[in-house]
């Protein structure tokens, strides 16, 4: 049976179940950044140890004109939060929507913020017939009826990016529709060549964009995430609203802090952009896996050995990888791998080798 957990990253519970120590595990369950916190940011909270004598502005004015600068917009457009979950959360709590459009496979926590709003939802299914991606079709979908619409660029778990083309046409009928559109772009810092909708922001007087800071710059335990959108009424709303110092003071100066570091951004797109290319290529090779074509950190498969328990059979072999089995629309076949060292990835790979040649194993 699959370890299955809402989220990656829970290797706790994962070591207890095989009777080992966590820290014993490879953890590629949880996409973050193997280069680990720049050191950077290491010094910086060194540096400023008094932070935590002291309580945080409670408007957190340098962070949002931080994060303002780096993107180029007005800081009453910026709205930071202890994580890009809090985020969707608040935004879904002030939007209210009666009825959302939900792509499938998608994160889990569109959905649970939407049903804490008593939100009708409905889904739209993408298929292995289509590679997991939606197109000219979905635009159907979008009916005048829906009052919002989620969208994860690039998707988790299938880390597959829509066409350009398309996403546009959808913002622009979301937008003729009075559809708010969520775009979740988590992700998106480890795509350089993809500036995302926060230059455009200015076109689309309800749309939200969602960023994370927490797996690009490895900072999970910190927790920051930010929403951007030129509806200032809703995100002034939503600061008026929500419960005081959420972001704790050193996640707060590492928003003000870790976009200057660009030795450490640009070795984070050398590495990945190195380690993207190899570890894709060596499971593609892999006649036991079907890879889909990764653009960010994370890759998505599936294990065509019959009634073999991947994710089971690599946690004997302390690495644990996500079953994707909880995502609506998909089943115990599907995984999810975070790309990470070139060391991790190696040991990876001779795992499922060993796994995949053992004649032991279900379908063997």
């Amino acid at each position: 049976m699959a370890f299955t957990s809402q989220h990656g990253g829970n290797i706790r519970e994962a070591a207890a179940s095989m009777g080992v120590e966590p820290h014993e595990l490879i953890d590629f369950s949880a996409n973050i950044n193997p280069l680990g916190m720049p050191a950077s940011l290491k010094q910086a909270i060194i540096d400023n140890l008094s932070l935590a004598e002291h309580y945080p502005d409670e408007a957190y004015q340098d962070l949002h004109d931080a994060l303002a600068r780096h993107h180029g917009v007005s800081a009453d457009w910026v709205l930071a939060g202890n994580g890009e979950t809090e985020l969707i959360f608040n935004l879904v709590k002030q939007l209210a929507p009666k009825r959302a459009l939900l792509l499938t496979p998608g994160f889990a926590e569109y959905r649970r913020a939407l049903d804490a709003v008593m939100c009708e939802i409905r889904e739209y299914s993408l298929s292995e017939t289509q590679d997991w991606q939606p197109d000219e079709q979905f635009l159907a979908a979008l009916t005048p009826d829906l009052d919002c619409l989620f969208l994860c660029t690039p998707n988790n778990p299938t880390g597959l990016m829509p066409d350009r083309h398309l996403l546009d046409a959808i913002v622009a009928r979301c937008c003729a529709m009075n559809i708010a559109v969520i775009i979740d772009e988590a992700f998106l810092d480890f795509i350089p060549a993809d500036p995302g909708f926060i230059p455009r922001l200015s076109h689309y007087p309800q749309l939200y964009i969602l960023r994370s800071v927490t797996k690009f710059f490895a900072i999970p335990g910190l927790r920051l995430g930010y929403l951007v959108s030129r509806d200032i009424d809703t995100v002034s709303q939503i600061r008026k609203r929500r419960e005081p110092w959420t972001i704790n003071a050193f996640a707060a100066l590492a928003g003000e802090r870790v976009f200057h570091d660009h030795q450490y951004i640009e070795a984070s797109h050398t590495w990945l952009k190195t380690e993207r290319s190899r570890l894709f290529a060596q499971l593609t090779a892999m006649t036991a896996l079907r890879v889909w074509p990764p653009a960010a950190n994370y890759i998505f498969l599936r294990c065509e050995r019959p009634g073999l328990a991947l994710q089971q059979a690599l946690l004997k072999r302390k690495i644990l990888i996500r079953s994707c089995a909880n995502y609506p629309g998909l089943d115990g076949r599907y995984y999810r791998v975070a790309i990470k060292s070139e060391a991790d990835n190696n040991h990876l790979l001779a795992a499922l080798r060993d796994v995949f040649s053992d004649k032991d194993v279900a379908g063997g």
